[in-house]
């Protein structure tokens, strides 16, 4: 079974923990509900970044 870390979500602060996550992952956060990219994992852990949603006309 894989180690889980702990982090925290970089918009509410929320605690996250998961298993080790890798490079262009996605996530949510449980509190904001903020979606989330690991854009890398360095010595400190994985940094994440907020991907912004992408909202369709469907011409309405």
């Amino acid at each position: 079974m894989s180690e889980m870390i702990s982090i925290d979500c970089p918009e509410c602060e929320a605690p996250l923990t998961l298993p080790p996550p890798a490079p262009g992952e996605t996530l949510a956060c449980p509190e904001c509900l903020l979606t989330l990219r690991v854009e890398r994992v360095d010595a400190a852990g994985p940094v994440l970044t907020m991907v912004e949603p992408v909202l369709r006309d469907w011409g309405e």
